[in-house]
């Protein structure tokens, strides 16, 4: 379980974020939207601890874990997908699942995380991860690591950016099986589809909560004068 507690971030003396609480119950999807520029994507990284709050908690099953870095909130369970994965030169796909996870070392425990984002790892296993890789397949092979670490509590931004119809298909599932696992998902969307399907959805306006609520209860808020994109498939991109 994920619970932020009067979060408060500012960059640059700039406030990005300002009195952000929710919660993220184990075996929930919340999902984060709002227009570009409201701290989206802020938020993640402060929860990853990629970028620091000035202020409030971030406290994960039941544990204060805002003054720890980014590879103690991993090992405590959080992980994060990145809308834009970063390539690693020289890394191999398999050397990236290992790193996640040390069974992916078997071959048909990395075939497991690849094949639940559609890719056969016949195929993958030996591929650098490099700009050789479409952007699409970057975007699955991250998101495959991110199953492989088993976290508590798994963060995406924007998933669907640049995924294809089949693929976010998929996407969607891997949301729902890891909601049955009993983990946390908290995803950043501007997609219909993946908010109708949440348990909980967070709109964020100029670095604050605008609403929060049921799916039916916050989408009635979200319109086009918020800037925000309602696609009824995935591929959508934006910046927040």
């Amino acid at each position: 379980m994920l619970k932020i507690e009067k979060l408060n971030v500012n960059i640059e003396n700039k406030e990005i974020l300002r009195d952000i609480s929710f919660e993220a119950k184990s075996g929930q999807i919340v999902v984060i939207t709002g227009s570009n520029g409201s701290g989206k994507t802020t938020l993640l990284e402060t929860i990853m601890g990629i970028t620091p709050s000035k202020s409030g908690k971030i406290i994960l099953n039941g544990e204060d874990i805002s003054s720890l870095d980014i590879s103690q909130r991993a090992k405590k369970g959080v992980a994060l997908a990145f809308q834009h994965p970063t390539l690693f030169k020289g890394l191999t796909v398999q050397n990236l699942l290992e790193i996640s996870n040390k069974n992916a070392k078997k071959l048909d425990f990395a075939c497991d995380y690849l094949s639940q984002v559609g890719l056969c790892a016949r195929d993958y296993l030996d591929r650098e991860f490099n700009a050789s890789l479409s952007g699409g397949e970057r975007k699955r092979i991250e998101l495959a690591t991110v199953l492989a670490l088993n976290a508590d509590v798994n963060l995406f931004d924007e998933p669907e950016s640049g995924i294809d119809m089949w693929s976010f298909e998929s996407l969607t599932s891997i949301f729902q099986n890891l909601k049955k696992q009993g983990k946390t998902v908290v995803i950043v969307s501007h997609n219909k589809k993946i908010m109708e399907s949440a348990d909980q959805i967070i709109l964020l306006e100029k670095g604050k909560i605008l609403h929060s609520g049921k799916p039916k209860e916050v989408l009635k808020h979200i319109s086009e004068s918020a800037c925000i994109k309602l696609s009824q498939t995935g591929g959508e991109n934006g910046t927040n």
